[in-house]
C-alpha cells in the first residue's frame, strides 16, 4: 500500500490523480491493489461531518457521471474483483456478536485496536475494514440515504458488460445462500445451549422453531442452487419460512421475558441472546433478498443489507457498542426485579398509606438508636479508618435489621418505585407514555415516599427526644455537649454545612444500593438459589418444611439484605474517602438528620422558631435524598427498557392539572371517586 494520498477538495482532481498514478485499465496483476487505492481514496474523500456527507457524495457522483468511460472502467474493475472475493464472511460476521462472549469480545476488540490484525483482500470482511478504518469521520457513511447508494450502484453498473454483471450476481447469490445456511446452523445450535435451556426448559422437550427454521432454510438453499444450475424449476414457496422466523422471534422474546423476570440473566446470557436476535435479523434480510423475483424489491433489499454492513464495519471496533447492547438486557433484568418489589412501596389507598407509615415508624425507632451509636463512635477519638469501619457497620447492620423486621426506610423507596414507573412507561403504546396515567402514578409515588418520610422522621425525633430526656433524668447531664450540638446544627444547614450537596451524595448511594439489590435478586434467580438451598447437603439437618422456608426467604430477600448492608458501608466510608482525597465529602440522610435534631433539641435550648427552621432543613435533605435517587433510578430503568417518555411537557401538564384538582393528594390519600379512578388507572 503506498503512502496515503493528499486530501482533495475537488472530486475531479481526485479522479485525475488516481487515473494518472494508479490506472485501472489493463493494470494486470496490479489491478486489485489499484482498485483498493481508488476505493480507499473515495472513502477518505467522503470522510466529512455527517451533515455534509450527502453534499460531498453528490459532488463525487456528478464527477463520475460526467466521465462515463472512466466510470465504466472503475465499474468493470470492481465487478471483476467481486468475482474473486469471498462475500459470505462479511454476511455472517459483520453486525453479529461473536460466540466467545462479552468479556472476551471486549478484550479482542481492545487488542485489535492496539495491534490490528492482518487483512486479506480476498475477503469482503477484511476489505471493508481496510476501506473504512482510516478516519473517525467515516461514520458519516452510515448516514447516507438509500437513494444515494442506489445512484452510486447505478453508475458503477452503467458501462459494465451484461455477462460480467450476471456472473457477479450469481457469485453473490451463491455466497448469500451459503451464509444463509451457516446462520441457520448457528441458530439451530442454540437449541442445546445450557443457559437458554435453564431459562426455558421446553427447548429440550420440543422440536423447537430454531430446528424447524434450519430445516426449511436448508431446503430453500438447495432449491435455489438447483434453480441456478437448471433454470425453470417451480417457484419455492417461502411463506412457511417467514412463519418459522416469526416463531423464532417469539421464542427469543420469551427468553428475554423469562430471563428479565424469574429466570435471571448475567452478561454472558445477555450477550448470547443479543447474538441470537441479530442472527435472526440477518437471516430475515438475506431471505428478503433471495426469495424475491422482483428486481426493484431485490435491489432495495440488497441496498438495505449493504447499509447494515457499512454500519457494522464502522462499529465493529467500538468497545462501547458491544458493551451497551449486552448490558442493556442485564439492566432490564435488574430493574425488573426492582419493579416487582416496587409495587409494595406504592400506597394507592388509605389502608396502604397508613400501613406504610407504621412500617416507616418502626424503622424510625431503630434509626434513632443507630444515630446515637454513631455519635458515640465519633466521640471515642478512634483513627479515621477504624472509625469509618465502625460507623459503616453500624449503618449496614442497622439497615439489615430494619429489613429483617419488615420496616421501611423512606429513602430506600425511590430505586424500587422508579422501576415500577418505568414499567408503566413501557406499557404505553409504542414506548410512548399515557401521560394522565403516569402523572397519577407519579403522585402516588410521591405520596408514598413522603408517607415513609413522615413515619421515619416523626418516630426518629420522638425516640431521640425520649433518649435525650432519659439522659437528663438518669445521668443528670445533656446527652450532647455544646460542641456536639454546634456540629449537628451546622451539619444540617443547607448552605453553610453543604447539607444539600451531601444529601445528593447520599441520594447517589441510595440509587447504587437499589442497583445492587436488583443485581443480587437477579443473581438469585440466575443461580436458582431457592432450589440450590433446598437440595444443599449441609442443610439436611433441617426439616424439609423449614429448609424450604429458609431457602425461599434467602432467595427473595438476599438482594435486599446485601443492598442494605452495602448501602450502609457506602454511607459510612464516604467521609473516609474524602479524608483520603483531601476534599470535604460526607453524606446527609433525612432520617438520621431528624434523629440528630431530636438529640440537639433536648441537649441545648432551641426556640420554637429555631426548631421549625432546622426541621425544614431536615425535610430539604429528605427532598434531595428522594429525588436524586428517584431520577437516577428512573433514567436507568427507562434506558434499560429502551422506552421514551414522549414529551415531558405533556406529563408535566397532566401532573399540574391533577395537582390543581386535588392538591392534598400529593401527600395524603383521598377517597373521592376521582382519587380511586386515578389510582386504579395507575395500577393498570
Amino acid at each position: 500500500m503506498p503512502r496515503a494520498l493528499p486530501a482533495f477538495s475537488c472530486p475531479l482532481q481526485l479522479l485525475d490523480t488516481l487515473e494518472a498514478r494508479f490506472p485501472l485499465a489493463e493494470a494486470g496483476k496490479d489491478q486489485p491493489q489499484h482498485l483498493q487505492i481508488w476505493l480507499k481514496a473515495c472513502a477518505d474523500y467522503l470522510a466529512v461531518a455527517p451533515d455534509q456527507i450527502e453534499i460531498r457524495c453528490d459532488s463525487l457522483l456528478q464527477a463520475l457521471a460526467a466521465q462515463p468511460e472512466r466510470t465504466a472502467i472503475l465499474g468493470t474493475a470492481l465487478h471483476q474483483w467481486l468475482l474473486q472475493v469471498q462475500l459470505y464472511p462479511a454476511l455472517v460476521r459483520l453486525g453479529i456478536p461473536s460466540r466467545r462472549g462479552l468479556v472476551r469480545e471486549l478484550f479482542a476488540r481492545l487488542y485489535d485496536r492496539l495491534n490490528p490484525p492482518p487483512r486479506d483482500l480476498g475477503s469482503a470482511y477484511d476489505a471493508l475494514a481496510l476501506l473504512l478504518s482510516g478516519h473517525a469521520s467515516h461514520q458519516g457513511l452510515a448516514q447516507l440515504s438509500t437513494d444515494t447508494w442506489r445512484r452510486c450502484y447505478a453508475l458503477l453498473c452503467a458501462g459494465v458488460d451484461a455477462e460480467l454483471l450476471e456472473q457477479t450476481r450469481r457469485h453473490w447469490q451463491q455466497d448469500a445462500l451459503y451464509a444463509l445456511e451457516m446462520l441457520a446452523i448457528w441458530v439451530a445450535a442454540e437449541e442445546i445451549e445450557p443457559e437458554l435451556i435453564r431459562i426455558d426448559p421446553r427447548l429440550v422437550n420440543i422440536d423447537s422453531a430454531f430446528i424447524a427454521l434450519q430445516r426449511e432454510l436448508h431446503l430453500f438453499a438447495q432449491h435455489q442452487l438447483l434453480e441456478m444450475r437448471e433454470p425453470g424449476q417451480p417457484e419455492f414457496d417461502a411463506g412457511h419460512l417467514w412463519v418459522m422466523l416469526d416463531q423464532c422471534h417469539d421464542q427469543v422474546a420469551r427468553l428475554r421475558r423469562k430471563g428479565a423476570g424469574a429466570a435471571g440473566f448475567n452478561l454472558a446470557v445477555a450477550h448470547l441472546i443479543e447474538r441470537l436476535e441479530q442472527t435472526l435479523q440477518r437471516l430475515e434480510r438475506l431471505l428478503s433478498l433471495l426469495a424475491t423475483r422482483d428486481p426493484e424489491q431485490r435491489l432495495a433489499s440488497a441496498l438495505a443489507l449493504w447499509q447494515q454492513l457499512v454500519s457494522a464495519t464502522l462499529e465493529k471496533r467500538s468497545l462501547s457498542r458491544v458493551w451497551a447492547k449486552s448490558v442493556q438486557l442485564l439492566a432490564k433484568s435488574i430493574t425488573q426485579n426492582k419493579s416487582d418489589h416496587g409495587e409494595e412501596y406504592i400506597a394507592r389507598d388509605a389502608s396502604a398509606y397508613w400501613r406504610l407509615m407504621r412500617s416507616a415508624a418502626g424503622a424510625g425507632v431503630i434509626i434513632a438508636c443507630m444515630a446515637l451509636i454513631k455519635i458515640q463512635i465519633e466521640s471515642w477519638g478512634w483513627a479515621p479508618l477504624a472509625q469509618a469501619l465502625a460507623v459503616s457497620l453500624n449503618y449496614g447492620l442497622g439497615f439489615v435489621l430494619v429489613h429483617l423486621l419488615h420496616f421501611t426506610i423512606a429513602t430506600k423507596q425511590p430505586a424500587m418505585t422508579a422501576a415500577s414507573f418505568a414499567a408503566a412507561v413501557e406499557q404505553g403504546e409504542r414506548g410512548r407514555a399515557a401521560h394522565k396515567k403516569l402523572a397519577s402514578l407519579l403522585i402516588d409515588v410521591n405520596r408514598s415516599q413522603w408517607a415513609a418520610v413522615w413515619g421515619n422522621v416523626s418516630t426518629a425525633v420522638l425516640v431521640a427526644v425520649s433518649l435525650a430526656g432519659l439522659s437528663l433524668v438518669w445521668l443528670e447531664r445533656p446527652l450532647l455537649d455544646m460542641q456536639q450540638v454546634a456540629y449537628q446544627l451546622a451539619a444540617i444547614h443547607p448552605l453553610a454545612g453543604l447539607a444539600l450537596l451531601y444529601a445528593a451524595i447520599a441520594g447517589v448511594w441510595l440509587f447504587c444500593s437499589g442497583v445492587i439489590a436488583g443485581y443480587f435478586d437477579n443473581r438469585a434467580d440466575y443461580l436458582q438459589l431457592r432450589v440450590r438451598l433446598e437440595q444443599h447437603p449441609r442443610l439436611a439437618w433441617l426439616q424439609p418444611e423449614r429448609r424450604a422456608r429458609f431457602a425461599a426467604y434467602l432467595h427473595e430477600h438476599s438482594g435486599a439484605i446485601l443492598g442494605n448492608f452495602l448501602f450502609g458501608m457506602m454511607l459510612g466510608m464516604t467521609g473516609y474517602l474524602g479524608y483520603l482525597l483531601g476534599v470535604p465529602l460526607d453524606i446527609r440522610h433525612v432520617a438520621f438528620s431528624s434523629a440528630n435534631l431530636g438529640y440537639v433539641w433536648v441537649s441545648a435550648p432551641l426556640s420554637v422558631l429555631e426548631l421549625l427552621l432546622n426541621l425544614f432543613f431536615v425535610l430539604l435533605i429528605g427532598f434531595v435524598n428522594l429525588w436524586v435517587s428517584f431520577v437516577l433510578a428512573l433514567l436507568v430503568a427507562l434506558r434499560s427498557r429502551g422506552v421514551k417518555m414522549g414529551r415531558w411537557s405533556n406529563l408535566a401538564r397532566s401532573l399540574i392539572d391533577q395537582i390543581k384538582a386535588q392538591p392534598l393528594r400529593l401527600f395524603f390519600p383521598l377517597v373521592s371517586s376521582r382519587g380511586r379512578d386515578d389510582s386504579d388507572a395507575a395500577s393498570r
